[in-house]
């Protein structure tokens, strides 16, 4: 059975894993991961994935693992990769939006994973819940998101509440929750869904490493002078990254500050203050870029994790963000400075105090922080051990809203 190129995966067993291979020993099994959140220029959650594939591809190959995503039509999109047609969203930087739970649930179905994670919960994460009800295999929810506060951010306060009881009801259907940061486990708890897990997210060590970074070449090709003190923030052009904070703070500050937006510029006027690169599609390049800042900023106080932020701290950048949210849980004063409040005015006073420390050791600091924590192994592993339990039976956790 197939759906144009798509076929059923072979019967289930005992896969075969190579000799010496220290994870991969036991019972393979077929996770799918279901999400809406991947464009051509998607962020943290795209990152996470393939970085999932090429673990599991090299550390867990008994584990088959499928990526399922909108695409421009329905089939094999790559190793690993099946799409089904969507639409493209207007302004929305190439994401597509999911119109048919029972297509996506039919191609579930036809896959035939033994166990399902869902990255959100909208047309995919319900066809993953309705798919894993009717194979009778485990579903886990991946809380990427904060629904009600991205409702409020973009529709207003009214839309909050709603919001808040969709995401909490469907999240209450998983057989398992995960959460990036103790942040998104909290919002959970406090919309009434408990005993979600907390797996931080992990970021590539040899990709994001101090030595990519040229900070003369830098200055050079953005046409500084080498007294400025450079920022930098690489993200998607979303309002809740509340890069109009971050834009008056620098413009607060003056000389020699400088503010380089990467990917996050599209709606910027011009600015003195600000510069702003297109989309960084290569990893290296854009490596490059974070290594040769001399810190990072991140101004979304409601931030679920802060993939980000990981990857400045690998590359030896130290980061100014809010204490608030994910980013808080990632930074500290050993590794940079973490704003009071997420105003321009509270994210002013950051830079100014990161300035007036020593900023070579927090950069040595930054990079040791990211090796000693936060490497993909630690992540995966994890989720690893929690996908086989489920599996094998030996977890089952259903969760429900608390009263």
């Amino acid at each position: 059975m197939s759906i144009q190129g798509v076929s059923a995966f072979p019967p289930k067993g005992l896969w075969e894993c190579p000799a010496g291979s220290v994870e991969s020993a036991g019972f393979g099994f077929h996770l799918l991961d279901a999400t809406m959140m991947f464009a051509p220029r998607s962020g943290g959650v795209k990152r996470y994935l393939l970085a999932k594939a090429d673990w599991l591809a090299t550390t867990r190959p008994d584990i088959t693992h499928t990526i399922l995503a909108p695409g421009a039509r329905t089939g094999q999109a790559g190793k690993g990769l099946v799409t089904i047609s969507a639409a493209r969203l207007p302004f929305g930087d190439g994401y597509r939006m999911p119109a048919s739970p029972a297509r996506w649930e039919q191609m579930i179905r036809l896959l035939d994973p033994d166990i399902i994670e869902a990255g959100d919960v909208f047309v995919p994460g319900l066809a993953a819940l309705e798919a894993g009800q009717s194979l009778g295999r485990p579903v886990v929810g991946f809380c990427h998101t904060d629904a009600a506060a991205l409702a409020a951010l973009h529709l207003g306060e009214w839309a909050r509440a709603p919001a808040r009881r969709q995401w909490a009801e469907t999240f209450a259907r998983f057989d398992q929750v995960v959460a990036p940061s103790r942040h998104m486990a909290a919002r959970l708890a406090e919309a009434g869904v408990e005993g979600a897990s907390v797996q931080p997210l992990g970021v590539d060590l040899d990709l994001f490493h101090p030595g990519r970074g040229d900070r003369a070449a830098l200055l050079r090709r953005l046409g500084l002078p080498s007294r400025t003190r450079l920022l930098v923030f690489a993200g998607r052009p979303a309002r809740e990254k509340n890069i109009d904070a971050m834009v008056e703070a620098v413009e607060r500050l003056g000389d020699p500050y400088r503010l380089l937006l990467v990917g996050a510029g599209r709606d910027q006027k011009p600015s003195r203050s600000v510069l702003c690169l297109d989309y960084v599609s290569d990893g290296e390049t854009l490596a490059g870029v974070i290594a040769g800042a001399d810190a990072f900023l991140h101004g979304n106080e409601n931030e679920p994790f802060g993939l980000a932020v990981l990857e400045a701290l690998a590359a030896g950048t130290p980061v100014i963000g809010p204490r608030r949210g994910g980013v808080g849980e990632l930074i500290d004063e050993t590794v940079g400075q973490r704003a009071e409040r997420a105003t321009a005015s509270g994210l002013a006073d950051a830079i100014t105090a990161l300035f007036a420390r020593d900023v070579e050791a927090l950069s040595a600091q930054a990079r040791l922080r990211a090796e000693q924590r936060h490497g993909w192994a630690a992540t995966f592993s994890g989720l690893a051990r929690i996908y086989s339990g489920l599996v094998q039976g030996t977890v089952s956790r259903p969760l429900a809203l608390s009263a």
